[in-house]
């Protein structure tokens, strides 16, 4: 007889694959982290939250992704992982559920004039093939239209010896698309000569009118004085040809004077090593003024700005040259492509517009191709990287973003929310670190960390729900739904700035009056011309601090002190109350430790394996010899005012024996620019770009002025917590009511609702905007809600 058989109703056992859902963290301790752990769901939409210096970005990007990263490059042989940069293993204990990470953040695209939107996302090669097909007449294959490639041609012989055999080629060449005046460039630069001597005069009268260049300068003046290469009593203007191209052009040769060995070359590359190779907002504002006069910047004649050769230019399809299509706004080229039907590239063609469509999607259709990748901002910086993602068949992949609504007008919000959706969708893990509510409300899991900055942050303060983190208590939960009231009443402008026919970019001939004394915001969607309006029409010279987002060039060595001049004041304290010199309480002078340098670290190159950075032993990480730290300012040694937090240092130096009022004034403008929480001593690098644009307004604000200044911001918000935006309010306030006038340039409600004047720009998006659409008061804004920013801010304040 036989059994009837059964069937298991149990449900199958989970797949072990299934079990690894999530992205574990312990014990990490990057930076300020202090043994934070954490469980990130897979396949969802993480939100990072927190004051700003809390230790997102040290969670986010300095252990998760940069371990992903890491782990990713070990994979390939040693020989390639010698091409690739060198990855150090964050400071964490446990890191298990990683994937590959693709981190979209907001570091500026390199400044180089031959990078520009087209050649970073691809567009320039497909269009350079597309115009080596289709072009008429034919110029060349796709190299004869890339303007990042010379012409070369090149004769000669070479014997190539093969077994019994000898094959011998003579002639060499290759068509490229680069002007041949510019190189490539689009522009060329010209230093005027009469800014930099007076050449009625001989060196030895003082023809040099450089700053700093006095005629017993040792390392300037005196170098040409005494080369042996001119003449220093005759006057410049009647310098031998030889001795003129010594003068300005000569290759750097070793000279002595005085029995000391030094270099000279020529006055032009001198000037273009020492003045314009550096930062312009950390220059003293002598210097600057002097830059400014001395060089300038034209459009190249030859090519008219396009950069490409004759050739390329005359090459066209249906009338249209590759100079044209990349002058054209991303949405009109995309309808041009979308209108040619040629079978033969069709592949090409259907790649190129998905392309082309994908900067429409991210809110970016208003830039052109040939648009120089370093004029970007950081916001659109990180949109356009987006590009080469948005359509891409890979899954499983962790997206990392640094607030990605930087520079987006609240309108254009949900389109960026919806982009973060979609990745998440496909199956991606999405790691988002924002401030933005609009962005916070849509995250399946929220991570705050806090509850301070600093040494006072590091720590995770609540880790689950939206709905959890409001009715958390912490400092993001309660300022969740801050909403800034119209001002009740406004001030009274006791000036105007005339602008008159502005048409830099896509302005339209754009007159306004912008009013003095008081608080003004620039609004407009992203493209509408606010930064065309303000950058281009109002001079940043005598009178006008323009404080933008642009990087601060820097090395590790480089921090908050040595940036706004503070550690001169602080050596010379320590100098005064030891009698000692004030050079050794310079980390990168006499008092620097001679193991590592200064640096606190020491850099240990292992060949093929990634490098490692080590704590020196012998000063301890602290920079200094031993003997400079046995002297002391106020009981503290020269390290520990370094590692002093901005407002642990503004009361050591405010009161009691360490007193200095230089330094005080510098680190209470710090204070009030809400970067309180950053050590004195913490490398530039590692600061954010609303960081370092707070860390200039700062020091423009030190610097003495008088009633005349007019401060000019762009999106001073950027990076700023929730609960940091009112005390930014604050600070525009104390400017205003200090006989300033403040113009903002901001997407930032809250700012928009405490300005005492509005000017709004648009309606739309490049050709679409250059208009202004409204001038008034924020409360005329929100009645005629004529304007997509009058209806944001309307259902901002609840009217």
């Amino acid at each position: 007889m036989s059994k009837a058989t059964t069937t298991d109703t149990q449900p199958p056992a989970p797949h072990a694959a299934d079990s690894h859902d999530v992205i574990r963290v312990h014990g990490a301790r990057e930076n300020n982290l202090k043994d934070v752990g954490v469980e990130i769901p897979k396949r969802r939409l993480t939100v990072f939250t927190g004051v700003s210096g809390s230790g997102k970005s040290s969670l986010v990007f300095d252990t998760i992704a940069a371990e992903s990263q890491r782990l990713i490059n070990e994979t390939y042989s040693a020989f390639v992982q010698g091409f690739m940069p060198t990855l150090a293993r964050p400071e964490v204990d446990v890191l298990d559920g990683l994937t590959t990470a693709i981190i979209v953040d907001q570091q500026r695209m390199g400044a180089d004039p031959r990078s520009t939107v087209g050649t970073v996302t691809d567009a320039n090669a497909m269009l350079r093939i597309l115009f080596s097909r289709l072009g008429q007449p034919y110029a060349g294959p796709p190299s004869a239209f890339a303007f990042n490639v010379p012409s070369v041609r090149a004769s000669g012989a070479i014997t190539v010896e093969r077994g019994n055999r000898k094959t011998e080629k003579a002639t060499f060449s290759r068509t490229g698309g680069m002007c041949t005046r510019c190189e490539g460039r689009g522009t060329v630069s010209d230093i005027d000569l009469t800014q930099l001597y007076d050449d009625s005069k001989s060196i030895a009268e003082g023809a040099f009118t450089i700053p700093g260049w006095k005629s017993d300068s040792f390392w300037t003046v005196r170098t040409y004085a005494e080369s042996g290469f001119l003449d220093p009593h005759k006057p410049i203007r009647e310098f031998t040809e030889k001795e003129m191209h010594d003068f300005l052009h000569r290759e750097p040769t070793k000279v002595k004077v005085e029995g000391v060995n030094l270099t000279y070359e020529g006055l032009i590359p001198k000037i273009r090593k020492s003045f314009l190779s550096k930062d312009r907002e950390a220059m003293q504002p002598h210097i600057r003024e002097f830059v400014d006069r001395a060089v300038t910047f034209t459009t190249c004649p030859a090519c008219d700005g396009t950069r490409l050769g004759e050739a390329a230019r005359s090459s066209k399809i249906e009338g249209i040259s590759i100079a044209d299509a990349c002058a054209m706004e991303i949405r009109d080229l995309a309808a041009w492509v979308r209108g040619l039907d040629e079978p033969s590239v069709a592949p090409l063609l259907a790649k190129l517009r998905h392309t082309l469509d994908s900067f429409g999607e991210i809110g970016l259709g208003y830039l052109s191709l040939d648009r120089p990748a370093g004029t970007l901002s950081g916001g659109e910086a990180q949109r356009v990287k987006m590009v080469r993602h948005l359509g891409s068949p890979l899954t499983d992949v962790t997206y990392v973003f640094d607030e990605p609504t930087v520079g987006l007008h609240p309108h254009d919000i949900q389109r960026m929310n919806d982009l973060l959706l979609r990745l998440r969708d496909k199956g991606n893990t999405v790691l988002v670190v924002e401030h933005k509510p609009e962005v916070i409300a849509i995250a399946d899991h929220v991570v705050d960390l806090g509850p301070g900055a600093g040494t006072a942050g590091g720590t995770v303060c609540f880790e689950g729900t939206v709905e959890g983190l409001r009715a958390s208590g912490t400092v993001t939960g309660r300022h969740l739904d801050d909403r800034a009231a119209l001002k009740k009443t406004v001030r009274t402008p006791t000036g105007r700035l005339p602008i008159r026919g502005a048409t830099a970019h896509n302005l339209r001939g754009v007159d306004v009056d912008i009013p003095l004394g008081v608080l003004v915001a620039v609004t407009g969607v992203a493209g509408s011309g606010k930064s065309s309006l303000i950058h281009g029409s109002i001079p940043a010279g005598e009178g006008v601090v323009s404080v933008d987002q642009t990087p601060i060039r820097g090395s590790r060595r480089s921090n908050p002190a040595t940036y706004t001049g503070l550690l001169d004041p602080i050596r010379k304290a320590f100098a005064k109350a030891n009698g000692v010199k004030p050079a050794l309480f310079s980390a990168n002078s006499e008092g620097a430790c001679p193991t590592c340098n200064g640096a606190g670290v020491v850099y240990t190159d292992l060949a093929m394996m990634a490098g490692t950075a080590t704590t020196c032993e012998d000063c301890d990480g602290k920079r200094f010899q031993a003997s400079v730290l046995e002297y002391r300012l106020g009981g503290r040694d020269i390290s520990e005012v370094l590692a002093m937090p901005v407002t642990e240092a503004e009361e050591f130096f405010g009161t009691g024996d360490a007193r200095t009022p230089a330094a005080h004034r510098i680190l209470r403008q710090l204070a009030d620019v809400g970067l309180g929480y950053v050590c004195l001593g913490q490398p530039l690098t590692t600061l954010s770009g609303g960081e370092r644009q707070r860390l200039k307004l700062a020091t423009r604000m030190a610097e003495k002025g008088g009633d005349r200044f007019v401060y000019v911001l762009d999106e001073p918000t950027a990076g700023l917590h929730l609960a940091d935006v009112e005390q930014l309010l604050g600070l525009l306030d104390r400017l205003v009511d200090a006989g300033k006038s403040v113009i903002v340039i901001e997407h930032h409600q809250a700012v928009m609702a405490h300005a005492d004047w509005i000017i709004d720009l648009g309606p739309g998006a490049g050709h679409d905007g250059g208009r202004i659409v409204f001038e008034g008061t924020p409360a005329d804004l929100v009645a005629a809600r004529s304007t997509l920013t009058g209806e944001h801010l309307a259902a901002y304040v609840g009217a």
